[in-house]
């Protein structure tokens, strides 16, 4: 083996400049030599020099000749290869936790489920020890276990030092060191982060952020998610993972939350308030699907709840583009139907609580399924430990 060659256990070790190479080209590939050398500001000798030792180890490949408009003449686009590096990320829930294997793209290429037992933070991570053997060699019936370069966690509370977990209302947790604990249970790096931050983290590296470096993520499904990235950049603070965009007011008139909030954003957009409205008129237990499927017939009850529902979602979405100044808001978790729903609702408010001049918003939508949020968890470890157990991206 020659010595940039991939070594399974310690990772190709790279200098800071290749690695920022590297991240480029897994951010932005399949992409032309010119094309990356204007994007890092680099001469056409560094960025030969610099991607050697990517190309050398096959951790770059090169594609075949295509004419590249840029310069006139064909070149070859360089892409990251995907199975240089498997990861896996895991969502904690307060029932379960919910896992998927990925490559170095953080592409999901198995998933899991197993039911927790207990909220104790032993039993938990027993658990999570469970579901990486499980990721492990089950990815196209693998005899031989996937060497995991890193495990990321996601978690919905608060996150420091991508380790402490310092509240957790679903599992009743404060100040429990889950990165720490489950890196000595496993003998793998751990990145641990909160549910949202991490979205907004794939998002930044392999969806929106690909193309608008300033975007929103908003979600919503047992309460409200926001977070944000502002020139390529996640935005965490000690307060990330508080829930604060859960309580934005929306609707003066709107019901309270169980905060005794009037029309916040929990009150009108989390899905049990949804649940609850439409059940309590029509005087009998519905879940979110039937509420949404007596939408779509024009049940009035349930119409009602759902448009003004839609409303607050657009004022919110305005909100947030007013205030964050960003262009792009992606929409995700469990309750993003609503916004399938009633775009056209949606849309009319978000153009209400604009200024007429100001850009268009775009929406983009991540799929609800539990995959992406162990995406976002994976998409941590990632950016974390791509390439190197020592040297982050």
């Amino acid at each position: 083996m020659t010595k940039q060659e991939i070594d399974p256990e310690a990772g190709l070790r790279l200098s800071a400049p290749e690695l920022e190479v590297a991240r480029a080209i897994l951010v932005h590939g399949p992409v032309s030599r010119a094309d990356l050398a204007q994007r890092l500001g680099l001469s056409p000798a560094s960025l030969t020099r610099l991607g050697k030792p990517l190309l050398d180890a096959r951790v770059v490949l090169e594609h075949d000749l295509v004419l590249d408009g840029s310069v006139g003449r064909p070149t070859r686009l360089l892409e990251i290869r995907a199975d240089a590096e498997f990861f896996i990320g895991i969502k904690i829930t307060g029932t379960q936790v919910q896992g998927v294997l990925t490559d170095l793209r953080a592409t999901a290429l198995d998933s899991a489920v197993l039911e927790l037992a207990s909220h104790e933070p032993a039993a938990v991570i027993k658990t999570v020890a469970e579901l990486i053997e499980v990721l492990r060699g089950r990815e196209n019936g693998d005899t031989h276990p996937k060497v995991i370069s890193a495990v990321g966690l996601s978690i919905g509370g608060t996150v420091t030092g991508h380790s402490l977990v310092g509240r957790a209302p679903f599992l009743g947790w404060r100040q429990v060191d889950l990165g720490s604990l489950l890196a000595e249970r496993t003998g793998l790096p751990v990145s641990v982060e909160n549910d949202v931050t991490a979205l907004v983290a794939a998002e930044l590296w392999f969806g929106s952020g690909r193309e608008a470096p300033n975007f929103a993520v908003l979600t919503t499904g047992a309460g409200v998610g926001y977070g944000i990235a502002v020139h390529g950049k996640v935005i965490s603070t000690p307060d990330s993972g508080l829930g604060l965009g859960g309580h934005f007011p929306l609707d003066p008139q709107g019901p309270p939350c169980e905060a005794g909030h009037r029309g916040c954003s929990t009150a009108m957009l989390a899905m049990p308030s949804i649940c609850a409205q439409v059940s309590t008129v029509l005087g009998r237990e519905l879940d979110y699907g039937q509420v949404l499927d007596l939408g779509r017939v024009g049940e009035p009850a349930a119409t009602a709840v759902l448009l003004a529902s839609a409303a607050a979602l657009g004022r919110f979405i305005a909100a947030i583009a007013n205030l964050a100044m960003v262009n792009t808001v992606v929409l995700g978790g469990e309750g993003i139907e609503l916004y399938s729903l009633f775009k056209d609702r949606v849309h009319e408010a978000v153009v209400a609580d604009r200024d007429p001049e100001a850009g268009q918003v775009t929406v983009n939508i991540i799929d609800p399924g539990f995959d992406q949020w162990a995406r976002g968890a994976a998409a941590v470890a990632i950016q974390g430990y791509a390439f190197s157990r020592s040297a982050a991206l």
